[in-house]
């Protein structure tokens, strides 16, 4: 194996979701393609949800290779969210089709991965390839919440994203945890 930093193929993982406490958390792997110019990107929390919209669009039309990798809420709560979080990062990478040969992975935790991979803590807003990754990522959540808001609708997850906002608590008081809560969470075991 090649040593980080020397690979021809690079791809930006990123992850969004720890934070909920319902759905699942999502994770993207991005290599972006050498002939398009990918300096307009930025991290997905910077971009209103149009832009991302268009943006992720773009990335799935241009990059060299992308995927997706979801961890569930059930595989949340056996491992906890942090584990879950890095296994939705390896089956991310594991669905690039070609594969990248080095990975840069946002935070400081490093999946499993078949290629030599660093961390680059703050990478989302710093590094192209993990920017393209949190923009795709946060929209597929975002879906996902959206079609979890239909299944729940009394949650109001179309507008909370399953974050433990004083809606969202109150919610849970009023009616109890859903299927798509996390039940490992504290917020939750309370209710």
């Amino acid at each position: 194996m090649r040593a980080p930093g020397h690979a021809e193929r690079v791809a930006g993982i990123d992850e969004v979701g720890r934070g909920p406490l319902a759905g699942p958390v999502i994770a993207a792997t991005v290599v972006l393609s050498s002939d398009s110019d990918w300096s307009h990107l930025r991290d997905s929390k910077r971009l209103s949800v149009k832009r991302r919209h268009a943006l992720t669009d773009e990335i799935k039309a241009k990059a060299s290779a992308w995927a997706i990798g979801e961890a569930s809420v059930e595989e949340i709560d056996q491992l906890n969210i942090r584990q879950a979080s890095l296994l939705a990062m390896k089956r991310a990478f594991e669905g690039l089709d070609p594969r990248a040969d080095e990975a840069l992975v946002d935070g400081q935790d490093l999946p499993d991965l078949a290629c030599p991979a660093q961390a680059v803590i703050g990478g989302d807003a710093t590094v192209l390839c993990i920017s393209a990754a949190s923009i795709i990522a946060k929209v597929h959540r975002d879906e996902a919440m959206l079609a979890l808001h239909k299944a729940y609708p009394v949650y109001g997850f179309d507008q909370h994203m399953g974050y433990p906002t004083a809606m969202h608590r109150e919610q849970l008081r009023l009616h109890g945890p859903s299927d798509a809560h996390r039940r490992s969470f504290k917020p939750v075991r309370d209710f």
